[in-house]
């Protein structure tokens, strides 16, 4: 493994062990719940909307060190922004995980740190997760996302 994989391997445990945004939003606007059956991953996304501005972000779950670091790094790199930009950002993320295409990783930033999981067909669905629910809150969709 080189210098930059351990570095990035490095961030994603430290997401997991100390997970950014990681509560109950008590007043949140928008919800989705997401499961991934194969992991056993169970995952909530809140969110505070105001028009098209996603105000805040954060997650409660319970899930393997690759969802948990996900969602963290999700919800740091989604608030602030646009509904549009935000769903923008998932379809670079999704394409970093699932394809060859690394044309616009540049724009991930810390993200890219999950660019080995697409090596790991099974560990995509984990990437993935949070990132689905998310998708599924600013539809308002109120049923149970899964990766199946």
């Amino acid at each position: 493994m080189d210098a930059v994989q351990d570095l990035y391997q490095e961030m994603i445990l430290d997401h997991k062990k100390n997970p950014k945004n990681h509560r109950v939003m008590e007043c949140c606007t928008h919800q989705a719940e997401g499961y991934n059956p194969l992991c056993g991953d169970r995952i909530t996304v809140y969110l505070n909307l105001n028009d098209n501005h996603i105000d805040d972000a954060s997650f409660q779950g319970d899930a393997c060190a690759i969802c948990i670091s996900s969602a963290s790094m999700m919800t740091e790199a989604i608030r602030g922004t646009s509904i549009e930009q935000s769903e923008s950002l998932f379809q670079d993320f999704h394409s970093l995980v699932t394809k060859n295409e690394t044309e616009r990783a540049s724009q991930l930033g810390k993200l890219t740190a999950f660019e080995g999981v697409k090596q790991f067909p099974m560990r995509v669905k984990c990437a993935t997760l949070a990132w689905h629910t998310f998708i599924a809150a600013t539809s308002e969709n109120s049923k149970t996302i899964t990766t199946e």
